[in-house]
């Protein structure tokens, strides 16, 4: 009997300890497959600043806009100033080539004669322009030179004012698109266009149109 009671107090026991061993199992286990999980963030909204989009523009053309994420509009932004660029070096070349030409006509220089390399006056008799025998063509010709030599200098000098302005115009749009990147167009507005009557003089109504803007909060 005793052999018996000896037997049930130690399974008791033993069945103890066995519960304690697998609660110490399990409760680590539960502990890694807690650190393990991956915690899920949100990804946050863009939202564009106007005054950084404008210093970035200012800083370098085409950044303002990469900000803005308007990829496609910096090729537009360079090749405007390409253009510009290519109108300041075609002015400017035939600037220099016509004041020189009109430089050595008007000298006493016999070996200055770079004029010759121009179309009016590619074979064309020297007497004919001269200075001495024939004044009348002499005069015009150097007048027309001068006249060329102004017009290529003028468009030069806007060509020059033009890269400014681009330079601004590029300013503008990144700090007009960062300004209008949050811009509420969800169904909370509407506009509404109907047809609507317009009194007239007389007594006599009219046809017109009635615009209306509706805000829902």
């Amino acid at each position: 009997m005793e052999n018996v009671l000896q037997t049930g107090i130690a399974l008791k026991l033993f069945y103890k300890i066995l519960v304690v061993i697998l609660l110490q199992l399990i409760c680590p286990q539960a502990d890694i497959v807690a650190q393990d999980t991956i915690p899920v963030t949100t990804r946050k909204k863009f939202v564009a600043d106007p005054m950084k989009a404008t210093m970035l523009a200012v800083v370098f053309p085409g950044l303002g806009q990469i900000y803005n994420k308007k990829y496609f509009k910096v090729p537009f932004v360079y090749a405007g100033f390409g253009g510009l660029a290519y109108l300041i070096t075609f002015n400017t070349n035939n600037y220099v080539k016509y004041m020189k030409a009109y430089q050595d006509f008007i000298d006493d220089i016999p070996e200055t004669k770079s004029y010759l390399e121009l179309d009016a006056f590619k074979d064309r008799d020297p007497a004919s322009y001269d200075r001495i025998t024939n004044i009348q063509n002499y005069t015009t010709y150097s007048e027309q030179m001068l006249r060329v030599v102004d017009y290529y200098k003028r468009y030069r000098d806007l060509s020059y004012i033009g890269i400014g302005v681009w330079y601004l115009v590029t300013i503008l749009d990144a700090n007009v698109d960062a300004s209008l990147f949050n811009y509420d167009i969800s169904d909370n507005l509407d506009v509404a266009v109907m047809p609507s009557q317009v009194p007239l003089p007389g007594g006599y109504l009219g046809a017109g149109v009635n615009v209306s803007l509706t805000v829902n909060f």
